[in-house]
């Protein structure tokens, strides 16, 4: 008698302990013993279309790890769809994803459009939006964007740095600024402005353009005549290509300076031409794979081990791709530290707690560390200019905070 009511009492004891065990995993939105989905958006298709080469390396990345077994033995899910980079588009999908696929979270959505067409949604529902494609300064507001975490240095900062390297290396010039006619071109208006302040009026020529035009040739003419001998292209690669073609064309020949986003060599230098791309000056975070110093370098030789297996035929010079495996790093990074803890609380917590992470193709001495106050992936850049082959790097390593 004393046995049997000993094992009834152990198998309740038992009973209770899973339930206790059990109820955390079912409040695990998209999480089950296996499997872990995550959602994300590109635009695989639309004026934009070349940024969604971060969405297909990312998915390949995805592949790798699954391959290897996963994180802690679940396997990743990643559902991404198109939003042909149109905000409605977007909209239209992350409820989709969140409400009919039921993923756990957010992650790389790509464009500041995109993001800040989903960001009051997702944050009504509490949902990390994780390590977002866009540098849009508004994004780094973590008090503003409680749920958001940032992959690419802000467009802010960035053009701070170019603004702090004309004023040193070229000022008296006038300044031209192409810029797209939206958060992110904006925000380098906004740079050079709180660099320059009350001289920004006089030696500063802007124009602006839709990214729904054909082209940007007008503004570029109309640019070249203001006298500039500085001038900063700020958009989307399509628009970049034609601006340093139209430069070429009509022999203007200012200090050209790009946003990082627009300089991929497969996207926007090949189509412009490599030889009337030279001289373009850009500031980065990252390693070029084309060039021979990086040859034996750890970090690059992973890079090409996992284009030659995951995406053959691949052009390896297409930055956006090795944005795409650095997003695809750092998830795993993300989800291993999550640990068991899946809930939609903790991989919040965790986007704001990586510390000290060096990804395989960032330059030496830039690594990711964010913090409570800190939802930015990198703080760091440094610049480089192409000579027609490849970039060469000058000057130190950044930090890009504003002074």
């Amino acid at each position: 008698m004393l046995r049997r009511t000993a094992l009834k009492g152990a198998m309740a004891a038992l009973l209770l302990t899973a339930l206790h065990t059990a109820a955390p995993a079912a409040e695990m939105t998209g999480v089950t013993a296996t499997e872990i989905k995550i959602g994300a958006t590109f635009p695989y298709s639309g004026p934009a279309s070349a940024l969604g080469n971060v969405g297909k390396a990312l998915a390949a990345y995805v592949n790798y790890i699954n391959e290897r077994g996963g994180v802690k033995g679940r396997k990743i899910k990643l559902i991404d769809l198109d939003d042909a980079y149109s905000p409605p588009k977007t909209v239209e999908q992350v409820r989709k994803l969140v409400e009919s696929d039921e993923v756990a979270f957010m992650f790389a959505t790509l464009g500041t459009p995109s993001n800040l067409a989903i960001a009051k949604y997702l944050a009504s529902k509490k949902i990390p939006q994780a390590f977002i494609v866009t540098g849009a300064s508004r994004f780094t507001d973590y008090k503003e964007y409680p749920f958001i975490t940032t992959a690419l240095p802000s467009y802010g900062s960035e053009s701070r740095i170019y603004a702090r390297y004309v004023a040193k290396q070229f000022p008296d010039a006038k300044i031209a600024i192409l810029y797209q006619n939206d958060d992110l071109g904006k925000d380098f208006i906004n740079g050079f402005r709180s660099e320059m302040k009350d001289s920004f009026d006089s030696k500063v020529v802007t124009a602006a353009y839709e990214i729904s035009q054909p082209s940007v040739d007008s503004q570029i003419v109309s640019l070249k005549s203001s006298g500039a001998k500085v001038f900063l292209f700020a958009g989307t690669p399509k628009f970049a290509a034609q601006a340093i073609r139209r430069v070429h064309e009509i022999d203007w020949k200012p200090e050209f300076l790009v946003n990082l986003i627009s300089t991929s060599i497969a996207s926007v230098l090949a189509p412009a031409g490599l030889e009337i791309s030279k001289g373009i000056v850009t500031a980065t975070y990252r390693k070029d794979p084309d060039d021979p110093k990086w040859a034996n370098d750890p970090g690059v030789k992973q890079y090409l081990t996992f284009m030659a297996k995951y995406m053959p035929g691949a052009d390896i010079a297409d930055a956006n791709y090795f944005a795409g495996m650095h997003q695809g790093v750092i998830l795993e990074a993300l989800l291993k530290q999550c640990g068991n803890d899946l809930s939609r609380e903790n991989i919040l917590k965790q986007t704001r707690n990586i510390k000290g992470l060096a990804l395989p193709m960032s330059l030496p001495g830039i690594v990711v560390n964010t913090g409570p106050t800190n939802n930015q992936m990198y703080t760091q850049s440094q610049l480089q200019r192409w000579n027609g082959k490849n970039w060469e790097l000058f000057g130190e390593v950044m930090n890009d905070d504003p002074k």
